[in-house]
């Protein structure tokens, strides 16, 4: 069967080459393995070309979504929806007023801050007068113990004269000299002296009394006021702090967008009481949107941040390109953060490719002229020979 099946090859090879029918078939059959090899060798140089300028330089993927730092517009105050300016798929640019809530309870806050403000302010000053008024109480505390201390050595000059005059007398009434009477007065004005001189003592003790309680007063009343003024007063600055968050209270009723962007998301109507942190709306900066680029993690080993990288979408299709960078690569894979992670280490494992999220920026210019909603489809194609070649942070 072997010898047949070469005689027809023969006679195929010299059909096709008629000019070479006097060959001999094993010089035919070194031709077409020679012209086999060189076909190999052509196709082996063209992919080993391939894989150098292309196929190694250049990763893909299809696992690619845009994305956005998406505003969240929440209440810091609590209080019922007055207005709403805004609805989905509405432009807006950053300081429109998105949300009014009904700002009567904030006004009158912001009211009574200020009275209390100028309250604080009055007794500070009041503070500053009372001051001067118990450093003058002091002073006059003082000459009354002063005079009260006169007093005494006048009351205890008058106690020794009396002392000594019914001494005197007390002598002479043994011998006659002087009258019952007499000595009846002269001991009479003993004891007036004697309870003068015990007033006179009491009166300089309340008159000290009364200059310490004084100073303790004038000390208390300083202490409110050492080192500071009306503007400076801790008392003056709670006020104020107070009437700042009222003011502040009372500009937060009307929510106002972060950023220029698209609405989305909206929850809140006109006469619903919202709540502190509630989400009412969000506002996508669609002209800030990035991709993220889920590439398998056997492809990362030569991106690098500044890498470029050129996106198209679902939404325009591949007439559209659009170009950007590499940003950055996440810190771990979606398995790692998801909200039940893989455990590896339990039961039958089977191996499975990981992808690791990398962010990429696009050229604003491109999305100016081809804007892109967030959630939507891309296929991100990296560089890995061009920008900065540095390592990712």
């Amino acid at each position: 069967m072997s010898q047949s099946h070469s005689m027809a090859v023969d006679e195929a090879l010299t059909a096709a080459h008629p000019a070479d029918a006097t060959a001999t078939p094993s010089v035919q059959r070194k031709k077409l393995f020679t012209m086999l090899a060189g076909a190999i060798a052509v196709v082996g140089l063209g992919y080993a070309g391939y894989w150098h300028f292309i196929g190694s330089r250049y990763v893909s993927t299809d696992n690619a979504y845009t994305a956005a730092e998406v505003a969240s517009i929440t209440p810091s105050v609590s209080g019922i929806v007055k207005s709403v300016n805004a609805v989905d798929t509405q432009y807006v640019h950053k300081g429109d007023v998105l949300v009014v809530i009904d700002d009567t309870d904030a006004k009158l806050a912001l009211e009574q801050a200020e009275a209390e403000v100028s309250s604080a302010e009055r007794k500070v000053r009041a503070y500053l007068a009372t001051d001067a008024g118990l450093t003058a109480q002091i002073d006059a505390r003082s000459a009354d113990e002063a005079r009260m201390a006169a007093q005494v050595a006048s009351a205890q000059a008058d106690y020794d004269r009396a002392a000594l005059d019914l001494k005197r007398r007390e002598v002479l009434a043994h011998s006659g000299s002087v009258s019952g009477e007499e000595l009846s007065n002269a001991r009479t004005s003993f004891a007036s002296a004697q309870a003068a001189l015990a007033s006179a003592r009491a009166s300089a003790l309340q008159a000290k009394a009364n200059r310490e309680a004084a100073i303790g007063s004038r000390d208390a009343n300083k202490v409110l006021i050492l080192n500071t003024t009306v503007d400076t007063n801790p008392e003056v600055l709670l006020a104020r702090a107070k009437c700042d968050q009222a003011r502040v209270d009372l500009e937060r009723t009307q929510l106002r967008a972060p950023v220029d962007g698209v609405i989305a998301s909206r929850e809140v109507q006109i006469g619903q009481r919202v709540q502190l942190g509630a989400s009412l709306l969000s506002v996508v900066p669609i002209d800030a949107v990035h991709v993220d680029a889920n590439f398998k993690e056997v492809q990362l080993d030569k991106v690098r941040v500044g890498q470029p990288v050129e996106l198209t979408s679902d939404l325009y299709g591949s007439k559209v390109v659009y170009h950007g960078k590499v940003e950055g690569l996440a810190g771990g894979s979606g398995s790692a953060f998801a909200m039940i992670p893989a455990q590896n280490a339990t039961g039958n494992w089977i191996k499975v490719v990981q992808r690791l999220p990398v962010r990429v920026a696009i050229d604003s210019a491109d999305l100016r002229a081809h804007p892109l909603g967030v959630g939507l489809s891309m296929e991100a194609t990296v560089d890995t020979r061009g920008g900065k070649d540095t390592p990712a942070s």
